[in-house]
Parts: structure tokens; sequence; C-alpha cells
């Protein structure tokens, strides 16, 4: 090859890298509000970063594998300590692209724009767009792209920076929602089902939660709206987001997530707070949340089957009546695996309608048969709220079985599912348990339930709200 050859050659091949810079340059949003709601220095933003970071002071890390996260996305000073609690929980995890739903705020339009490849950047440097990605979700959702949708729209890019510092090997696909209707959030769902299935991705929902109320009222309103997140009540959500309820601005991308997780994966509420600390105004603030969406582990879910659970009240009530006649423990060895795995039991014995006694093991020390053989002998004899059960009340007796989860600490009461949900609340040595169903007998709200499970303690009824440790768990019942 001539010296000439080769100089046309390395001129071709530096024309196409020019053309494919200009190129990458032209697709490449630039920043709007460096500066402004967060630092524009790169060493500023960081250290930044870090401290929130450092200060969101989570829960032990997700057992399973996280679909999706819900954060806010105000001005740093604002909500950024919120943000991080749901960035630091997915920090470091290997996802190859991460999805951001956000709404348009300025920009009025049907269905949603799709960011289709370049990046947006930051101070710390431009996210790539998974190009091949945005146009798996736009072929499985029909959207295409609106470049109006991004080009002022903050609630993208203000999760950006979080996501180059928890995931720096992560690209991103920017996607605005416009008006959100109930067709537009279902055909998104669907399409993130299709197009990220098998794929190691991540979805954002990028939203603030209720807007300008008193502190007292944003509260109430924000924590029916964190319940109606945690129990995917997605219809009565994408009813209110629809009829324009002040419950957050948006409502579409994070009905579409829990779409997306509904029936593989429970919602972790990981901090909630509302613009007043910032502001020092009480009069109209706005509300802040991080939960996190984690896949359920059905390889550890425990099931009785109904022979099953026919077989262990059979032993409870044979239990009751051979100790009560004869002062005799049974000798029992279950054919069931299941029957010897080691659970945490109550049994609770009513007598026509009134309670009898309850008793139980909340840890799981014993086999499942023989914790429900000591709790049978327990609950019938040794519970000092009453005399022991006498021969003559033997055929009024009706027992229940409780199977419970082992207990898992929580930091937000505001986790707490009444009905879903059994308590136990300790605090200086002392400890109090209610069993879900008792919260479903009474009716009471998450609030009563937390107040009756400190009075059950010998606590204050407040002792929830002051340091207490907060314990839920959930059951099998059956009778």
């Amino acid at each position: 090859m001539s010296i000439r050859e080769r100089r046309k050659i390395t001129a071709t091949v530096l024309l196409f890298l020019f053309i494919a810079s200009f190129s990458w340059s032209q697709d490449v949003r630039k920043a709007q509000l460096a500066g402004s709601w967060y630092p524009k220095d790169p060493e500023a933003l960081s250290r930044l970063l870090d401290h929130f970071f450092k200060n969101a002071q989570n829960k032990s890390s997700p057992s399973g594998d996280t679909l999706a996260i819900i954060v806010p996305h105000a001005g740093y000073a604002f909500s950024g300590q919120v943000a991080a609690y749901a960035y630091k929980w997915i920090q470091n995890k290997d996802y190859e692209t991460v999805v951001i739903l956000s709404p348009s705020h300025r920009f009025g339009f049907k269905g949603c724009s799709i960011y289709p490849k370049g990046g947006y950047e930051t101070p710390l440097g431009v996210a790539r767009v998974d190009a091949f990605l945005a146009a798996e979700i736009g072929k499985a959702t029909g959207f295409g792209y609106i470049s109006q949708a991004h080009q002022a729209e903050h609630a993208i890019e203000i999760q950006v920076p979080f996501v180059q510092k928890a995931l720096p090997q992560a690209k991103i696909v920017p996607i605005v929602m416009g008006i959100p209707d109930e067709a537009t959030v279902l055909r998104l769902a669907e399409g993130l089902k299709t197009a990220l299935a098998g794929k190691k991705a991540l979805i954002i929902a990028s939203t603030d939660l209720s807007h300008f109320l008193s502190k007292t009222e944003a509260n109430k309103t924000d924590e029916n709206t964190i319940s109606l997140i945690q129990d995917f009540k997605t219809n009565e959500l994408i009813r209110k987001c629809e009829a324009g309820e002040n419950l957050m601005c948006g409502g579409g991308p994070v009905v579409a997530t829990l779409l997306y997780g509904k029936d593989k994966a429970s919602v972790e509420i990981l901090h909630y707070a509302d613009s007043s600390k910032v502001s020092q105004d009480e009069s109209s603030v706005v509300g802040y949340l991080a939960a996190a969406l984690v896949a359920k582990d059905t390889s550890q879910e425990f099931h009785l089957s109904e022979p099953e659970k026919k077989e262990l009240l059979q032993l409870a009530y044979s239990t009751i009546d051979l100790y009560v006649r004869e002062n005799k423990v049974p000798e029992y060895f279950p054919q069931s695996a299941n029957l010897s795995k080691k659970c945490g039991a109550f049994v609770t014995i009513n007598e026509k309608g009134k309670l009898r006694g309850c008793i139980g093991f909340i840890e799981p020390v014993l086999p499942l048969h023989q914790a429900v053989i000591q709790a049978s002998i327990y609950a019938a004899c040794r519970d000092t709220r009453f005399l022991p059960v006498t021969s003559d009340e033997l055929d009024d007796l009706e027992v229940e079985i409780s199977v419970l989860t082992p207990l898992r600490k929580i930091l937000n009461p505001q986790t707490v599912m009444p009905g879903k949900h059994g308590l136990v609340i300790a605090k200086d040595g002392k400890r109090g348990l209610l069993l879900p169903q008792v919260a479903i007998e009474h009716n009471w709200t998450r609030e009563t339930f937390l107040e009756r499970t400190c009075i059950k303690a010998g606590l204050p009824k407040n002792a929830w709200r002051s340091g207490a440790d907060i314990y839920v768990f959930e059951a099998i019942v059956f009778h």
C-alpha cells in the first residue's frame, strides 16, 4: 500500500470519527438544572451525593432483586436526602440499564416520549442512552420520540447524577409520560414487561407526592397514598390521577411501575419526608417518598396444604383433650416434612365465641408439630389470664392456629399493613405481640394497631413513636 493510499484511508477514518462525534454531540441533552437545582461544580456535586448516601440509614439489604425504585425529583436541598435512601438501596448492583419514567411538567401531549439515543449530560459526565433497549421499548409500546417533552423536563435530569453515582456502569432510557390516562399507563406497563424480560434493568419512577398542603394535611394525604402504593391499588390510583387529585405529580409513572411489578414484588418504604424541614414553612409543603419494589423470593415461601392444616388442627384438639383429661402429652411423628419445619406458631382457644386462651412461640424454635403441641397445652392450661380448661368445657372449645413467618424489623411504621401484618413491639425489656387477625376483628387503623400492641407490651401507647423496636410478620391462619 502506498503512502498516498494510507493517507487517504487515515483521512477517511478521521472524517468518519468526526461525523460520529458530531452526531453524538447533537444527541446529547445538555444539563438544564446544574447550578440551580443541584451543584454545577463536579467535585461539589460528587461530595454532596456522597453526603446524602452516608446519611441514608437503610435497613438491611434486600433479600430479593429490586425491580424498581420510586424517588422524588425536587431540588437536592429539598428531596436529595430522601432520594438517596432509594439509590443507596440499589448502589453498585449489576444493572445494565436504568429506565427512568417521569411525568411531563411543562409540555402537554398524549402517550409517552422515549429518548432514542445519545445521552443526558450532567457535571459528572454524559449518561449514555441504551439505544437498543429504547428501540425495544418503543416497539413494544408503540410510543416514539417527542423532543419538546425532554427539553425542559426536570424530573428525569434530577435523577441522572444519582444514577451516575450509584450505578456508574449503567446506561439509561429516559421516558416522559404525557397525560396520565389509563390507556397510556397500561400500554407502558405491558410494553416494559415485554421489553425488559430477561434483562438486567431497573425502573425508576420519578415523582413527588402531594403539593402545597399544610404539613398536617399533606402528611395525612401522603400516608394514604403510600398505603395505596404498598397495597398495589393501581385502579384506585389511576382513578385519582385521572381526576387530577393532589396525590402525586408522577402518578402515571408510579402506577405503570406498580403494574410492572404486580404479583411478583412487594413494596418497601425506605423513607418519607416533606419540604418543611428545609423551608421552615408548615403552611405549604411538598411530600417526598423513597421506596423500592423488591421481587418476592418464592423459593422461600412456606405453604401448608389443606390436609396439613387439618392434621395440625386434629393434633391441637387431641393434645388439649389428652392433657386436660389425663395430664399427658401425646407422642406424634408427622409424615409431612412441612410439619417438621421449625416455625413460630400460636394456638388460640375460644369458648362460645369468647377468648379462652392464646399462647405460642414467636421465634421458630421448635418443629411446627411440637410448637402446636406445646402451644395447645399452654393456651388451655397456662394462660395466666384464665383458669385452666376443665374436662366439662372440652366439647365447647374452638381452636385456631396461626403459623408465623420470621419477624422482620421495620424502620418506618407506615409500612405496617393491618390485616396482613402481625406486630411485635419491644422496648426496655418489654415485648408485646398481636396477631394479624386481631386488627381485622376490631377494624383497627394502623395507628390503633400500633398503640394496642404497645399496650399489650406494657408500654405507653405512643412508645412506637419514640424509640421502640417494631417488627412485622405474616401468618397462615386456619380453624
